[in-house]
Parts: structure tokens; sequence; C-alpha cells
């Protein structure tokens, strides 16, 4: 699946379409009450409900392919501003958090998997997909090749990550001091935009050739590698301004929403129980990761949580941008999170498969 930019007529005529302009008018109106309440990451939780509750209810919504991916590079950029040279030397040390990643993620799947199989009849493969801490899009191709059950795939994650979105942001708040929380104080107006015009332009040339690497979430990480290069070598920086944070929010909030099209209550409801319950056991699964994690890493264990959250790569980085915790740190294991799933998950079927055979 390709998550380029596409600048055709298609795409564009998706940003006026009545199906997006609905999503726009619940969003932003869902957002402010949201804010209204103080609830944490109100730009992000208030259109994930709004957009998903109408979806739900059979209204026709639409989140523009050209929508999203703006605001994944404007996320590739502020995440750009973290790396450095320092970043370069850091990143030897992060090596036994790999290791971690890659053996959370298996132990993950076996036993999520088998409680999809036992409590919730899932079939095996079925499980599998369902099981995998994240990567719902590439997974969602491998589980229609394996002919698995495409709806139940889609909605034990959308549930997952419906749940992980709501709760994340209150955690965070009940542990980390609210004057960290407030937005930095920076003189945007007297940066040079030639910077932003040089980024913008490497980021869409790395973008390009990520994706048809195929390298996973080729519009994030194509921008994060375009600005460590121009900002390690001292050729341009630019630091967007904080309150963009929000646009980012919206946007994946009601994207998250709008993949809930042409499900239903009933559907959602009957896997409600069991996706929660999965939920549970990955993000507890995740915290212990992340306590073994401390032994090797000297990092703010919050970050160390949202490192191993098994939630989207897009919505937690910008959670980890909302609340300054080292949003480098935490993509950097996303990405590789998703490489790792897309390794393991056909290491396991294969595995199965060849026990089947020679049984």
């Amino acid at each position: 699946m390709s998550n380029a930019i596409h600048l055709n007529r298609e795409n564009l005529g998706q940003l006026f379409t009545k199906k997006f302009l609905i999503v726009i008018s619940v969003s932003i109106p869902s957002a402010i009450v949201a804010d209204f309440f103080n609830i944490p990451l109100a730009w992000m939780i208030g259109p994930m409900i709004a957009t998903s509750l109408i979806a739900l209810k059979g209204f026709k919504v639409l989140m523009p392919k050209l929508a999203l991916s703006i605001i994944l590079i404007i996320l590739g950029l502020h995440i750009g501003n973290y790396i450095d040279q320092n970043l370069l030397s850091q990143m030897i040390n992060w090596i036994w958090t790999t290791v971690i990643m890659f053996f959370y993620i298996i132990v993950s799947i076996l036993i999520v998997s088998k409680y999809l199989q036992k409590f919730s009849g899932y079939k095996e493969k079925t499980s599998i997909f369902s099981a995998a801490p994240g990567a719902l899009g590439p997974l969602m191709i491998l589980a229609e090749y394996e002919k698995s059950d495409l709806s139940q795939v889609a909605t034990a994650h959308l549930i997952r990550l419906i749940i992980i979105i709501t709760l994340f942001p209150f955690i965070i708040v009940s542990l980390y001091p609210a004057e960290a929380l407030e937005l930095e104080k920076f003189d945007y107006m007297s940066q040079n935009y030639w910077d932003l015009v040089l980024l913008i332009i490497f980021s869409l040339i790395f973008i390009f050739f990520f994706d048809k690497a195929k390298v996973p979430a080729a519009l994030l990480s194509g921008t994060l590698v375009a600005s460590g290069i121009l900002q390690i070598f001292d050729i341009a920086s630019y630091k967007l301004p904080d309150a963009s944070i929000n646009f980012c929010l919206l946007i994946l909030g009601a994207s998250v929403g709008c993949r809930f099209a042409n499900k239903t209550f009933k559907e959602v409801a009957n896997n409600s129980f069991h996706g929660l319950v999965a939920t549970i056991l990955l993000v507890l699964l995740g915290f212990l990761a992340a306590y073994i994690a401390t032994f090797f890493v000297d990092t703010n264990f919050l970050s160390l949580i949202l490192s191993f959250c098994p939630g989207g790569i897009y919505e937690v980085a910008v959670i980890a941008i909302a609340f300054d915790l080292e949003p480098d740190f935490v993509t950097f294991h996303h990405i590789i999170r998703l490489l790792f799933i897309l390794f393991i998950v056909p290491m396991i079927l294969k595995i199965i498969s060849k026990v089947k055979n020679l049984n």
C-alpha cells in the first residue's frame, strides 16, 4: 500500500467533498467542547469520538489522503527538531530497547492470539493479525492475502486504538507535571523561511524514494531523515509553531473516527469486550517491557511507556510531541515496531503452516 503524496484530481477533489465537510464541521466544535472541559489532547479526543459516533450512525464520512499526508509531514518536521549529532550517539544505546521490542511483539502476539482464539472464537490466522500491537494498514493487506476475517481484524485494532488514544493522555497528565505542558515561547517570525522551503523539498524527495523502497511510514520517516540530515550538517532548520500541533491532533483524531465508516454499533459492540481485554493484555505487556528497558537506558519512564504502546505510530508520535516526551526516541521505536511486526507475523504464519504440514 503506497502512502506517498499523490497530487491528482481525485485526491484534491476529496478535500472539497460533502463527506470531508461533515468531518470538519463535527470535529472543530467537538475539539472546542473537549478543550473547554480540559480533556487531555482535546483536539484529538473530541474529533475522534464525535467522528466515530456519526460514522457508526451511518453518516458518510471521509478523511482525504492529502489532508492526512500534510499533517504527517508536519509531524515529521516537528520531530525533526529533536534530531542532532547527539541523537546519533544515543541511538547506539537504543539497541537494547530494540531487542526488548522484538521479544515484546512475539510474546504479545502469542498470548493475545491464544486469548482471542479461546474466548472470542477468532480463527487462528485472524487472531494473530488482531493480536499484533499495531501496523493495521500493512496487516490488512496480509490478512486479505491469507483469507482472514478483515472485519474482525480491523475492528480489533480500531477498538484498541480508540481506547489507547483516550486513556493514555489521562495517564500522562496524572503522572506528568502540569507546568511541563506549557507551550514554549519562541520568536517564530525571525526564522529563515527558505529553510522551511528546503526542508519541505528534501522531505518530499525522501518520501518519494522511501515509498518506492516500501519503507514503513514513508511520510513520517522520510521527513525525519530529511530533517535530520539538514539539521545535523547545519544546512537548514525550522521550528513550526506549537499551535500547529492542534491541527495535527484534529485531523488524526477525525481520521481514526472515519475508519468506523461502514461499521455498525452491533459489530463494534460484539468485539468491544474482547477488544478491551486484548488491549489491557497488550498494555500490561508494554508496561512490563518498558520497566525492563529501564535497566538498559536512562530515559523518562513515560517515554518508554509510549515507545511500547500498542497504538498507531502517528497517533502516539503526536502524543509524544504534545507532552514533550522525547518524540525522537518514541518515533524511532514505533518505526522499529512496524518493521518487526511485518517480519514476525509472516514468520509465525509460516511456522504454523509447516507444523500443520508435518502433522
